[in-house]
């Protein structure tokens, strides 16, 4: 693709976000959504082949019908009420009909199953555009939102979710359906707390940006695709193959990392406000998450030199790409101390 016109496509994926993050009338927040999802469709399917093909109207089939039912809910509430501010959404049904909308944009299950599809039909740079920036403009309005938005819909969303993230994560061997699998799941710990805490909803979604990018730019720089790949990754980087496994472990939200202390937060809150039930089905339907990354982590570290294999070896060739990972990955490790602060 001609980089002028990839520049021209980025620069209207972040107009759209912007534009909805910054709307306080809905019909700007729906114009907002459609040129992001109108800026991405091109990077989906800029590969001539079919996957590419299918994965770009997969998504854009999804987000449009998502935007239509988040612009029939926003009509709904005008129509009754008179007004058209995000802040002012009252009227039964509107707020569920915007629910199930946030969570189709977002990947959440029961609405989840064209997001390992969408992921797995494109290359590793668009997957990681997907699993962090498109999910900013969905997450703003449930931001904006989530103290009219019926809890009951959300803590249901939120405990399916993480329940099909960790299941449906455990057979793949493909790392950018794994990582599908992995959003769905964090989804659902930030829609839980959506209808408790702002801050930590924020916190929740700063460590996932950073914790996803790290393990996204360990794949676009070395080229990993399965988990065959990232066996191989110490032929490749001794020095990537330890922090990618640092990277999985945060994932997972293994105590001395930074990705365990939302998770905590989150069980604390929940705890904290009479939701024990809620906390209890997160934290066990958690353990299936951590035991695929669990296996990755596996798979990068226990398996090095000397063994036998039949795999093509990435011995250390000077690297072509221009990203380097490890400044954004280390940086995942060392955010405990600065959390407070942070969340507060």
């Amino acid at each position: 693709m001609n980089p002028h016109i990839m520049i021209l496509l980025i620069s209207n994926l972040a107009l759209g976000t912007v534009i909805t993050a910054t709307s306080y009338h809905w019909f700007l927040a729906w114009v907002g959504l459609e040129i992001n999802t109108l800026a991405i469709i091109p990077i989906l399917a800029k590969y001539h082949h079919p996957r590419a093909t299918e994965a770009s109207t997969k998504y854009f089939i999804t987000q449009a019908t998502a935007s239509s039912i988040i612009l029939f809910s926003s009509i709904f509430n005008a129509w009754h009420t008179g007004v058209w501010d995000i802040l002012q959404l009252s009227t039964h049904p509107a707020p569920t009909m915007l629910s199930l909308a946030l969570a189709m944009k977002l990947g959440l299950a029961p609405l989840h199953f064209w997001l390992p599809e969408v992921m797995q039909g494109t290359d590793t740079t668009t997957a990681l555009i997907i699993a962090t920036s498109q999910k900013l403009p969905p997450l703003t309005l449930l931001y904006m939102t989530s103290n009219q938005l019926p809890n009951s819909v959300l803590l249901l969303l939120a405990m399916v979710s993480t329940l099909i993230g960790g299941w449906s994560g455990l057979n793949q061997t493909q790392l950018r359906k794994i990582m599908a699998f992995s959003s769905i799941g964090h989804m659902g710990w930030m829609a839980a707390i959506s209808t408790i805490s702002k801050n930590l909803l924020l916190f929740t979604l700063i460590m996932y940006l950073l914790m996803t990018t790290s393990l996204f730019l360990t794949m676009i720089n070395s080229t990993t695709k399965t988990t065959k790949d990232l066996g191989m990754l110490w032929t490749y980087s001794p020095t990537l193959s330890v922090t990618t496994t640092l990277t999985l472990m945060t994932l997972g939200g293994l105590p001395p990392l930074s990705g365990f202390l939302p998770k905590w937060l989150i069980l604390h809150e929940l705890t904290t406000n009479h939701l024990i039930l809620t906390a209890i089905l997160l934290a066990m339907t958690s353990l299936l998450s951590l035991m695929f990354y669990m296996r990755l982590t596996f798979t990068t570290t226990l398996t090095i030199s000397p063994n036998t294999t039949n795999s093509t070896m990435k011995w250390r060739f000077k690297p072509t790409k221009l990203i380097n990972p490890l400044p954004i990955i280390t940086s995942t490790f060392f955010l405990i101390p600065i959390s407070r602060l942070i969340y507060y």
